[in-house]
């Protein structure tokens, strides 16, 4: 393992001490492929012998690095394979009629608008299961969050993708830990517009469903553009199908840290500005490196990644809003704010990977508009718009988050903003999301609070223009021309 200087701890201690330096997260990443089993209650069995064996000691492991190195570790996480992957081999999905399917799936059948399949509830229940089993073992494993019920339907649905998905509505009412994510269009796919219609109706469901919790369920669902199989972040974190048995996967964030250089860099020129952002992303990442080194060798695990993307918190000076307006934007979302995010991004994305071989996940810069008070702060003014804010994911690390609209708000016009994303992600071969609340009962500017992590915003105005005949066309938007590379 490579040494760290005297000069670089007392560096890290002071981003620690001052800074708000820390580990988001440290992230166990398992593959629960071999778990598949026709029976229910084996499949379940196997989920819980596979987790327990491999994560029992992830949460004493952390603890014990916090106070080896007086480094802060946040949150410990598990991510597994998409389960729909698993959900196949069950007795109950194998009753769905695969014509129905198909005939869901093929565009030759589209003009005839076939309607959402009607899955039978004995398949919703099975999925209802393998999700609380999930949670349990979260928790008996001291994990915060678990990722990875999830299905990959960019190119077309099998019968346990469109189980999973119609059971999300109950499954994230009625669990605490498990997160969830959808991949529905890919840059050398395409984009499933029949996924984006089913998940805007999906998303206003389990905003109902969690409507007495200011409709928090839909804080742990994302909804994907090319998504990355190695995300140690919540709620988009899955184990790809091509990453190993287990692994460890590390997220640093550190948005005080930089915000603090910039604050002192008032009248460089944008050349040094970026020189600057980029020393302390390799510095930041370092400490990020040692964690995860450290925590695979205790854990006998292999490392994976380490995730360098910008995380802000509710703190005050851990704010990427903060940075952006460091470098001289008077309000995040006013003239300037895309250039600047394009700087910063890039910026911490060249610092990470000088210092690390294994730089991954999404690294850059997140946009949580509920977890970042000055974003929270800009969009009560009316300056930070949703508008904005696509065209600011254009150059950043994710896409929409946390961001909040009205209730009222219809499930067509929820699945407009998703195509919107998708596409920004399908064209320009980057990773989009879309993590999108309608807070049920709640109104334009009118406030509303999460607690811990996922902080307080203000409901964001929609355009009130339909585009329900636009999501009701049936089929795939074709793959951009560029996709074609081989």
């Amino acid at each position: 393992m490579e040494s760290f200087t005297s000069t670089e701890i007392l560096e890290t201690k002071k981003m620690i001490d001052e800074q708000g330096l820390d580990v988001r997260t440290i992230t166990m990443g398992i593959n629960l492929l071999d778990c598949a089993n026709p029976s229910l209650d084996k499949m379940k069995e196997n989920i819980n012998s596979k987790i327990f064996s491999l994560a029992e000691n992830l949460s004493e492991i952390a603890t014990t690095i916090e106070e080896d190195y007086g480094i802060p570790i946040i949150n410990r996480r598990i991510t597994v394979t998409p389960i729909s992957l698993i959900l196949g081999s069950l007795n109950t999905i194998q009753e769905i009629p695969l014509e129905d399917i198909q005939a869901f799936n093929d565009p030759f059948f589209q003009k005839y608008n076939i309607k959402d399949p009607k899955i039978n509830q004995r398949a919703i229940d099975s999925c209802i299961e393998i999700a609380q089993c999930l949670d349990n073992i979260s928790e008996k494993v001291k994990v915060d969050f678990l990722g990875g019920f999830s299905a990959l339907v960019h190119k077309g649905f099998t019968r346990a993708d469109l189980c999973l998905i119609q059971s999300l509505p109950e499954v994230l009412s009625k669990t605490e830990r498990v997160c969830s994510s959808i991949n529905l269009a890919t840059t050398r796919s395409g984009m499933n517009m029949n996924a984006v219609k089913m998940m805007g109706k999906i998303i206003h469901q389990i905003a109902m469903n969690t409507r007495d919790r200011n409709s928090i369920g839909c804080a742990k669902i994302v909804v994907f553009c090319n998504a990355v199989e190695d995300n140690p972040f919540m709620a988009g974190g899955f184990h790809g199908i091509g990453e190993s048995e287990c692994c460890i996967n590390v997220g640093v964030s550190g948005p005080g840290v930089i915000r603090n250089v910039v604050k002192n860099q008032k009248k460089v020129d944008f050349e040094t500005l970026a020189e600057i952002i980029k020393k302390t992303a390799f510095k930041i990442t370092r400490m990020g490196q040692l964690v995860a080194q450290q925590a695979a060798k205790r854990l006998h695990i292999p490392f994976g990644i380490v995730d360098i993307s910008l995380a802000p918190t509710n703190r005050p000076f851990d704010s990427v809003a903060g940075i952006l307006e460091e470098m001289g934007i008077e309000i995040t979302g006013g003239p300037g704010t895309t250039a600047a995010l394009a700087l910063l991004t890039d910026a911490v994305k060249k610092g990470g990977l000088m210092a690390s071989s294994y730089v991954g996940g999404l690294s850059g810069a997140f946009i949580p508009v509920s977890e970042d008070k000055f974003m929270t702060e800009a969009a009560r003014k009316n300056i930070l718009t949703i508008e904005k804010l696509e065209a600011m994911t254009s150059v950043c690390s994710v896409g929409l988050d946390m961001v909040c609209i009205p209730g009222s708000t219809p499930p067509s016009t929820i699945s407009g903003i998703i195509a919107d994303e998708a596409a920004i992600g399908m064209i320009n071969n980057k990773t989009t999301g879309t993590r999108i609340i309608p807070v049920i009962g709640k109104k334009v500017n009118e406030t509303v609070e999460f607690g811990g992590l996922l902080g307080k915003s203000i409901i964001m105005p929609v355009k009130e223009s339909s585009c329900e005949m636009f999501i009701n066309r049936q089929g795939r938007i074709p793959a951009p021309v560029h996709s074609q590379r081989n």
